[in-house]
């Protein structure tokens, strides 16, 4: 099992830039790493991932050209940098991780982070 803590979340405005952190503990680095988000009264959502290796990512089409996925093995670390920020990408953030394959759907993690807050202003 791995256990993952979040960071990096704040409020920034629109057309602004945060780097989300996820810190790991555990086999971290034979894990695939994915980020959710989660709005007031709304799913969690897909945003992106990442293979263990680091070789692939995945991206929402809401989120592509503007967010990548990065991660670093050696420091048993994930990010998240999320450019050109919109209003609507506020959310709840959250890391998650897997062993095996991605998938889009949240229910599909095994390990999740306890989020951090993202708001951007218009």
């Amino acid at each position: 099992q791995v256990q993952l803590v979040e960071s990096g979340g704040g409020l920034v405005q629109a057309g602004g830039s945060l780097r989300l952190s996820c810190a790991a503990s555990g086999p971290f680095s034979s894990y695939a790493m994915g980020w959710f988000r989660q709005a007031p009264g709304k799913e969690r959502d897909f945003v992106a991932a990442i293979t263990w290796s680091g070789d692939n990512t995945y991206y929402a089409d809401s989120v592509k050209g503007r967010f990548t996925a990065s991660r670093d093995n050696a420091k048993n670390m994930v990010y998240l940098q999320m450019n050109s920020l919109k209003p609507e990408d506020t959310a709840e953030y959250y890391c998650a991780a897997r062993a095996g394959n991605i998938y889009y759907t949240a229910n599909s993690w095994s390990s999740w982070g306890q989020g951090t807050q993202v708001t951007v202003s218009s």
